[in-house]
């Protein structure tokens, strides 16, 4: 497996696990970041000391100017991408619907929908058969918030995740015939800093009871996933979304 994949909100969590892994499995990855470039230099690093080949990019996926450099960089740096990964997303503090105020839900549906649209869109101007490109794989970070609603919690986000579970399944079959797969992976409770930044992070331990496996999910499980599906194993998968939830 080779290529250049990008991977929005790289600098921790699944991202971070994930473009660790892709670059194990010999890609050239660029670390895309918002804020904290101390977590994304610690990543590529990582990726570097290993023999592999990485770029962090700081840059706002809900901006699409920004978008625009990100992916002129990685061509000239890397080359051209072949692998996307749209996991940069928010939920904003944790609560009832009417505790959120319009610039939160302005800014949850603008990153988690709105950025992951802008990098598909550059994206496939570069992976499509029809542009002159090679093909490629683009891979959403979805939840299984999309599915349960996300009450008392992020209603916002988990109507954000629904979205991207519409929007995989439309570009998919958009782009099916140009050489480029589009799925999702929907994972169920990860443990990661994403709750904690919520301000629920005590609520982790809480739902384990829920999982019949009985334990949190981990990012490199979800990360072993998303390059699964990236890769030629899932050749005949498009549009799909693949759940990782421990059977909650």
């Amino acid at each position: 497996m080779s290529g250049v994949a990008i991977v929005t909100g790289s600098g921790r969590g699944i991202g971070a696990a994930t473009a660790k892994l892709a670059a194990r499995r010999g890609y050239a990855v660029c670390v895309n970041y918002l804020k904290n470039e101390a977590r994304a230099d610690a990543v590529v690093a990582e990726i570097r000391a290993g023999g592999g080949r990485a770029i962090m990019v700081q840059a706002d996926t809900a901006n699409e100017d920004e978008v625009i450099k990100l992916f002129e960089r990685v061509d000239l740096e890397l080359g051209p991408v072949t692998a996307l990964v749209n996991n940069a997303g928010i939920t904003g503090r944790a609560g009832r619907l009417e505790s959120f105020d319009a610039d939160t839900v302005r800014r949850v549906l603008e990153v988690n929908v709105a950025g992951a649209i802008f990098c598909s869109q550059q994206a496939v101007k570069r992976m499509s058969t029809r542009s002159g490109g090679a093909g490629g794989a683009i891979v959403n970070v979805s939840s299984l918030a999309a599915t349960l609603g996300g009450a008392g919690n992020w209603v916002p986000y988990a109507a954000a995740k629904g979205a991207i579970n519409s929007f995989t399944i439309g570009l998919a079959r958009e782009v099916a015939a140009e050489g480029i797969r589009v799925n999702a992976i929907c994972p169920g409770v990860i443990e990661t800093e994403l709750h904690a930044e919520a301000g629920v992070g005590e609520r982790l331990q809480s739902i384990i009871p829920a999982v019949p496996m009985g334990r949190l999910g981990t990012a490199e499980e979800c990360a072993e996933a998303i390059l699964w599906l990236m890769s030629g194993e899932a050749a005949y998968m498009i549009g799909s979304m693949l759940t990782i939830s421990g059977g909650r």
